[in-house]
């Protein structure tokens, strides 16, 4: 079995830049690794992602919304995550599981064993190695990422700034979901890496690096690609 890495965070934190940043730096070492995101990574899932970020779909019900981020993953875990982990890979994943909790269980006040029984159904049961959570304020990452948009420069390769139905909800919303974050890392301390995101790109870079370089030892590199 492979590495499973995921990255957490408000919105504005900049965690697909640092999942970006540390793909690019496993690849260079030529490990074998891969980056995708929730919801998305798959021809299906990217479908799923454009409805659910939508900004016209404001009568979209939380049971939808729930029962739709569970469809995209499901189909991320089956056609790529656990394929690739089973070739003794890495894989690293902007969002996971635990951003349904936050956002559709904290955010939206959706029952969480309901939301344990849908994810474990859609994941069956795979869970991350190591997940980190980069943290900021949730006023000033909203903010960054207005500017983000209006500037229209994207935090991951190929994708365009966006601020979608998500990050359009009152600030009480958010807030709620920051506080699930905090109830999260508090019942699973050993897996969450709580780092802040006030600090140089560079510098967070290689704190995560420190962080997920013991993980590496188990996995065969490829030959450097640099």
């Amino acid at each position: 079995m492979g590495v499973f890495i995921t990255f957490e965070g408000p919105e504005g934190s900049g965690k697909s830049t640092q999942a970006r940043l540390l793909y690019e730096r496993l690849q260079a070492e030529g490990y074998p690794v891969i980056l995708t995101r929730e919801p998305g990574g798959t021809r299906i899932g990217e479908m799923i992602r454009r409805i659910l970020v939508d900004l016209r779909h404001t009568e979209m019900a939380p049971t939808t919304e729930t029962l739709l981020f569970s469809a995209a993953r499901a189909q991320l875990v089956s056609e790529l995550i656990r394929p690739y982990l089973s070739t003794g890979g890495i894989v690293l994943c902007d969002r996971y599981a635990d951003s349904t909790f936050a956002y559709q269980g904290y955010g939206l006040g959706r029952d969480l064993d309901e939301l344990q029984a849908i994810t474990a159904v859609a994941t069956g049961g795979l869970m991350p190695d190591l997940t980190f959570y980069l943290d900021i304020d949730v006023e000033e990452g909203l903010r960054r990422k207005r500017a983000q948009r209006e500037r229209n420069t994207p935090d991951a390769p190929g994708a365009r700034a966006e601020w979608n139905r998500l990050d359009a909800r009152d600030l009480a919303y958010h807030q709620r979901v920051v506080a699930g974050f905090f109830e999260l890392m508090q019942r699973e301390p050993a897996r969450w890496r709580r780092l802040s995101a006030n600090q140089p790109i560079a510098t967070l870079a290689a704190q995560i690096y420190a962080e997920v370089e013991p993980l590496l030892a188990p996995v065969a590199r490829l030959g450097p690609t640099v």
